[in-house]
C-alpha cells in the first residue's frame, strides 16, 4: 500500500521512542522509505546507528551540520517526503510544535514543511492530561495535524492510564488510512459515543448501560474512509480507536462544551447514550444514612439538547445523524425524535434486556430518514459501522 511514499520519521526523546525502531522496519515492508530524524534527546534511547540500519538511510541529528545544509538543506529536508510522522511526540516536542519554534532540527523541519504532519503522543498520564499539553493538542488537530493515539496502558514509571503510545500496527493502519485517502479525505466527521455520568454526590452518580462499542466502531470506520474523526466520549467500557482526536467528557453539560468545540465539521454522528437529567442538589461530600431509613430526596433538572443544539447551530454540519435507543415503539418514537431535534438520520435500536445489545457486541438498527425507514439485519456492531460509515459517505458524494 505505500510502495514508492517517502515518510520523514522524526523520533522524539522518550522511553517510547524503542517502538520507532519497530515501525521503521514495518513501514519498509509495505515499501515505504524511511528517513529518520533524531532529536538530541532521542539518542538517550535509541542509537543512530541502529536507526540508520534499519531505515538503510542516513540519520539526520543536527541543525549546523555544515555537510548536510550542502547536500540537502533542512528546507529541502522537510518538503522532500509524502508524509511526516512524529513518533513519539514527548510533551515537550508537542509544546514547541504549538508555538512555533525551531530550536533544534526536528523542531525547525515542522516549522518549515509544506507537507502533512501525523503525531504519535507519547508520555506520562498526568502530563498528558495537563491543561497546558490539551491546549496545545487542541493547536495542533486546529492546524490540521493528524493524531494517532495515545492510549491507555502501563508506563514505564509505573504509573497507569492515557498517554502510552499507540500500538505499532495502528499507527501502520493509521499511516495506511492517510495514504489510501478514500470517499471521506478531507471530511472532518464529529463523532459522540458512550454514557454520561451525572453526579449524586463524589462517590455515586447516575449513568445507563451504553458500553460506547458502537461508537467507538463509528470513529473507526469513518476514519478508515479517510476522515478526520474528532472523538467525544463519555466514561465507555471500550478504548478509544486509534487515529482520531479523542476529547473525554464525564457529564452531558461536558459534551456539551466539547463538541461545541469541535465544531464546525461536515458530519456529526451523535452515538452517545446522553443523561436526559442530572442532579441539580448533588451533594459536595458523600451521603450518609441517618439511621431513620428515609432516602435523599434528590431534585432533576432537564439536560442540555446535544442533538438538538448541533441540528440548529449557525454552523451546523450538512449531516447531522442521531440515534435513539428504544424499549417500545422503537419505530414511532424515532421517527418522532428525528422530526422534534430536526436532525437527517435517526439510528434506531431495540434495546430491551431480551435483545442483548445495549452493552453487547451486535446491533440491529433502523436507518430513518427523509425518505422512509430501512431495518437492517443484525449484524456486529464493527460491520454495522462499516455500512453506516459508507452511507454517510454516499450522502456526501
Amino acid at each position: 500500500m505505500m510502495n514508492g511514499k517517502r515518510i520523514l520519521l522524526i523520533i522524539g526523546g522518550g522511553i517510547a521512542a524503542f517502538r520507532a525502531l519497530d515501525l521503521i522496519r514495518r513501514l519498509r515492508e509495505r515499501g515505504a522509505s524511511v528517513t529518520p530524524v533524531l532529536t538530541p534527546a532521542a539518542e538517550h534511547f535509541v542509537t543512530p546507528l541502529s536507526v540508520s540500519a534499519l531505515a538503510a538511510s542516513k540519520v539526520y541529528r543536527d541543525l549546523f551540520d555544515l555537510t548536510d545544509e550542502a547536500e540537502m538543506g533542512h528546507i529541502e529536508l522537510s518538503r522532500a517526503a509524502d508524509l511526516v510522522v512524529v513518533a513519539p511526540a514527548t510533551a515537550n516536542l508537542m509544546a514547541r510544535m504549538a508555538h512555533g519554534l525551531a530550536d533544534d532540527l526536528a523542531a525547525t523541519l515542522l516549522l518549515a514543511t509544506d507537507k502533512p504532519v501525523m503525531i504519535v503522543p507519547a508520555m506520562n498520564v498526568k502530563m498528558w492530561e495537563h491543561p497546558a499539553t490539551q491546549r496545545n493538542l487542541a493547536t495542533l488537530t486546529g492546524d490540521g495535524i493528524r493524531t494517532v493515539g495515545p492510549v491507555e496502558g502501563a508506563m514505564a514509571c509505573g504509573e497507569f492510564g492515557p498517554g502510552r503510545m499507540a500500538d505499532v500496527p495502528d499507527v501502520v493502519a493509521a499511516i495506511d488510512a492517510f495514504f489510501l485517502g478514500g470517499p471521506l479525505a478531507g471530511k472532518h466527521v464529529l463523532v459522540t459515543s458512550g454514557p454520561t455520568h451525572e453526579p449524586i454526590d463524589p462517590v455515586r452518580y447516575i449513568a445507563n448501560r451504553s458500553s460506547g462499542a458502537q461508537g467507538t466502531a463509528l470513529a473507526a470506520a469513518l476514519r478508515d474512509l479517510g476522515a478526520r474523526v474528532t472523538f467525544v466520549t463519555g466514561p465507555a467500557d471500550v478504548p478509544p480507536p486509534a487515529g482520531v482526536d479523542v476529547r473525554r467528557v464525564q457529564t452531558a453539560r461536558d459534551m456539551l462544551q466539547a463538541v461545541q468545540a469541535a465544531l464546525p465539521a461536515d458530519v456529526a454522528v451523535m452515538a452517545a447514550a446522553v443523561a436526559d437529567w442530572h442532579v441539580s442538589n448533588a451533594s459536595g461530600s458523600k451521603m450518609k444514612k441517618d439511621g431513620s431509613g428515609a432516602a435523599p430526596a434528590l431534585a432533576f433538572a432537564e439536560n442540555p439538547d446535544i442533538l438538538a443544539w448541533v441540528s440548529r447551530a449557525a454552523n451546523r454540519p450538512s449531516l447531522v445523524v442521531g440515534f435513539a435507543a428504544e424499549t417500545d415503539n422503537v419505530l414511532a418514537h424515532a421517527t418522532a425524535k428525528r422530526a422534534r431535534k430536526e436532525c437527517d438520520w435517526i439510528v434506531a435500536n431495540d434495546v430491551s434486556p431480551a435483545t442483548g445489545i445495549m452493552g453487547g457486541t451486535e446491533n440491529a438498527i433502523t436507518l430513518i430518514t427523509a425518505e422512509g425507514a430501512e431495518d437492517w439485519p443484525r449484524l456486529t456492531k464493527d460491520e454495522t459501522a462499516r455500512r453506516l460509515a459508507l452511507r454517510i459517505a454516499e450522502a456526501l458524494a
